[in-house]
């Protein structure tokens, strides 16, 4: 086969790895739309997706060898994820929108409805994930069979492709393709580009290359049964596929804290993580067919990734200072939001590349060592399966027992101490002497004490890690904030930080999600004000209301605040990250009722699962306060499916609340939200409770109402409201900034799109806006204007009952 043959399929195959990590995102996106945002619902993802493609890879292992023409296969493949691609919008649409429209309605037990949720999620994607999984195998099973006799470089270099492909369609997917086309356009590209390989390919394998001669399944002289190193190197790939997850896992919760947890910086840190893997698989290329010892080799490779992993816990630390000075000298531009992804993307090169550099080189040299030992190409998809449930192994761990019960620290510390310990284990099995024990004794003392000393000298500073350096807010100190609190949690890092004035913030992978003055001597903060205000004024126009639910509990304050009513008989606080609940115990008084009261349930859970598996409850308010649009999956909080799906869950003439930041928005955006609110709900108010947020309040079947005096009258809400300067009804009214009349008018003028779950314009825009530190208060002066503008556009007067 000519060179140029060879090079046209290793560029093929760079695409095959582009559309399947697209489909990894993009399905992704789609199941947790479904699932919710949960952490469980993150690894059943992800589960799914490793666990179809460990299938896929195991039945190519075993098809390869009965098969002559391996090309057609793989060309069959490539177009069956093509067509799967083209046909999974429309299909998830209907099935999801028929689950929730008519199965959930009937489902009362909500175990029941997760595990039917789990199953049908199942159901959408693993059919795609297990053809995934054929690909690898069976190209580079196709390509051994042309090239017999340097096999190691072939294999590292189809999986040094895969991989280039596929860091590439990571970024490409969450920078270019989602928000030039939606999820629905980006997933049928890259079916096309399957569909596009399977032609090509099919055509290459119908000339001679295609037909060549199948490798033998042993070498010549080699052993018929699974002995030598079959049994040992395929647990290896599982652990090392396992350590490899962890490390991925506690490295973007790592770096989430200095890159910001938006979506695009996750796209980041997930490229750095497969390009890391491609050039490891580049590297090891040149030498692999000349190794003499491959396990040796294996040995040392092992070690040092376990080594390299946890010298990250000291790289790491020093990353919140470039962070730091990275901001104080970008212009806030869109140049300089290009150099701070690029600066972002260098950031997590810098801790993650040496580790994942050494795990690139594995999968390769285990998949050759096996080939050499005589056990054929079926050893491609075994060890490719084993490390995938590996894979899957690590993460399930690291979610929910890893981080939760080791903290970051922890986490990646077991993880290299998991990579370093098969590294001895392996130097131990690959003694040629059973007397030669001094070697692997005095390595095995090194290691140990590599681990041990990490454990005990590396630091990781809280101050630090509460900072949120990426918001130019600069790096807490000491003698002006304390740390009362920290804890990593499944979905976040969870701080507490009490400021030299009193000020108590509770925050989230480092930012401010509620703030309480806890001196009593000083004022109100805005946060503050937001809070009650979320509470007071729905209670407001809707004096009857008698259950209410308030997503995302931040300090407890709103909740606290609508227990205050002794008129509500039930208050359900729907939280996704235990560890919120458990910090904000120390607001102490100021959020006690939320503890205390008999009314008061708290639910650990996503509020879309939340409300899609209590259709039954029926909620006279519905409080959204979510995180702050660009952070990761808040987004759809803001969206029209979200606003369908709570509508079902409001009580005639109920009312919905959306805690919206103008902060770090533009005026855009904010439209695009207005405008799902609009194709939803009848009619809205917004409200300015501060100088920087906006709530707004929104009604299905007639208008939203007048504000009432009389639950200003109640003791514990005239109390609150005091505290926030908010002395009667009228100063309620003042803080109305228009309807869905008056700002429809100034929405239209706006091209943006509503924020949809399928077209995500906040979660795809919010973090540029975050950089640029826009800001759309000017909404806010509506209700400053000379002009009574508001009266003449709607006819409405503030009234005083």
């Amino acid at each position: 086969m000519p060179a140029a043959y060879r090079t046209l399929f290793y560029l093929l195959f760079a695409l095959s790895g582009f559309s399947a990590l697209v489909y990894e995102s993009i399905w992704s996106h789609y199941v947790k739309l479904f699932l919710g945002h949960a952490a469980y619902a993150q690894t059943l993802v992800i589960a799914i997706f490793m666990g179809g493609m460990a299938i896929g890879s195991w039945f190519a292992s075993a098809l390869s060898t009965r098969r002559g023409n391996l090309l057609r296969l793989y060309a069959l493949a490539e177009g069956g994820i093509g067509v799967c691609a083209l046909l999974f919008h429309q299909i998830f649409d209907h099935v999801t929108r028929f689950s929730h429209g008519v199965i959930m309605a009937h489902i009362s037990s909500p175990s029941a409805a997760y595990a039917f949720k789990w199953l049908l999620s199942a159901l959408l994607i693993l059919p795609q994930s297990i053809l995934i999984g054929l690909p690898f195998p069976l190209m580079s099973a196709a390509i051994i069979r042309l090239f017999p006799q340097r096999p190691g470089k072939v294999l590292s270099l189809l999986y040094f492709a895969n991989s280039l492909g596929a860091a590439i369609g990571v970024l490409a997917s969450g920078f270019l393709l989602v928000a030039a086309l939606g999820l629905p356009g980006t997933i049928c590209t890259a079916g096309i580009i399957n569909i596009v390989l399977a032609i090509i390919v099919w055509r290459l394998a119908s000339g001679a290359y295609g037909n060549a001669v199948g490798m033998p399944e042993m070498a010549p002289g080699a052993p018929t049964s699974r002995g030598g190193w079959y049994r040992p190197l395929l647990v290896a790939s599982l652990i090392t596929g396992s350590a490899s997850f962890i490390y991925e896992i506690g490295w973007i919760r790592m770096l989430s804290l200095v890159l910001g947890s938006s979506t695009h910086a996750f796209e980041l840190m997930l490229s750095a993580f497969i390009l890391g893997l491609a050039g490891g698989a580049l590297w090891i290329q040149h030498l692999i067919d000349r190794i003499a010892a491959p396990v040796r080799f294996l040995v040392v490779m092992q070690i040092v990734m376990g080594v390299f992993a946890l010298v990250t816990l000291p790289v790491y630390g020093n990353t919140f200072t470039v962070m730091h000075w990275l901001l104080q000298n970008l212009d806030r531009t869109d140049a300089g939001y290009h150099l701070f992804n690029l600066g972002s993307h260098t950031m997590a090169l810098a801790v993650m590349l040496p580790a994942t550099f050494c795990a690139g080189s594995t999968l390769p040299l285990i998949t050759f060592t096996l080939m050499k030992e005589g056990h054929g190409e079926k050893s491609i998809g075994v060890v490719y399966a084993a490390n995938t449930v590996g894979a899957i192994i690590g993460v399930c761990f690291a979610i929910h027992l890893g981080m939760p019960l080791l903290g970051l620290k922890g986490l990646i510390i077991c993880g290299g101490g998991v990579d370093i310990a098969l590294g001895v284990a392996l130097l131990w099995l690959s003694r040629e002497r059973r007397s030669a024990r001094l070697v692997p004794a005095l390595v095995t003392v090194a290691c140990a004490g590599a681990v041990v000393i990490t454990a005990l000298v590396v630091h990781l500073d809280p101050y630090r890690m509460a900072s949120g350096v990426y918001r130019r807010t600069g790096i807490l100190e000491p003698d002006l904030y304390n740390i009362l609190y920290h804890r990593d949690g499944k979905t976040a890092t969870v701080s507490l930080a009490l400021g030299r004035s009193g000020t108590l913030s509770i925050r989230t992978n480092g930012k401010p999600d509620a703030s309480i003055n806890m001196n009593p001597s000083r004022d109100a903060t805005p946060d503050e004000a937001t809070m009650v205000l979320s509470a007071v004024i729905p209670m407001a126009l809707n004096p009857r209301a008698q259950t209410v639910a308030n997503i995302g509990f931040g300090s407890g304050l709103t909740a606290h605040t609508l227990l205050g009513n002794p008129r509500l008989s039930r208050v359900d606080t729907v939280e996704i990250e235990p560890g919120m609940v458990e910090a904000a115990r120390n607001f102490g008084p100021h959020v006690d009722r939320v503890y205390s009261d008999k009314r008061s349930v708290i639910h650990i859970d996503d509020a879309k699962t939340f409300f899609s598996t209590h259709r039954a409850n029926k909620y006279d308010i519905i409080v959204s306060e979510p995180s702050n649009p660009w952070v990761s999956g808040v987004g759809g909080l803001f969206s029209e499916e979200f606003y369908r799906t709570v509508t079902a869950n409001l009580a005639p003439n109920g009312l919905f609340v959306q805690w919206l930041q103008l902060y770090e928005l533009d005026a855009e955006l904010v439209a695009s939200v207005l405008k799902a609110l609009s194709a939803t709900f009848t009619d809205y108010v917004a409200y300015a409770p501060n100088d920087a947020d906006l709530l707004l309040v929104a009604r299905n079947g007639g208008p939203v109402g007048d504000l009432v005096t009389s639950i200003c009258g109640l003791p514990e809400i005239s109390r609150a409201l005091h505290w926030v300067r908010i002395d009667n009804v009228q100063d309620l009214e003042i803080r109305r900034i228009g309807t869905r009349e008056t700002l429809a008018r100034l929405v239209a003028g706006y091209a943006v799109r509503p924020n949809s779950d399928y077209y995500p314009v906040l979660d795809l825009r919010a973090a540029r806006s975050r950089f640029l530190n826009t800001s759309a208060v000017e909404l806010q002066l509506l209700s400053h204007d000379p002009l009574p503008a508001t009266e003449m556009l709607t006819g409405w007067a503030p009234t005083g009952d």
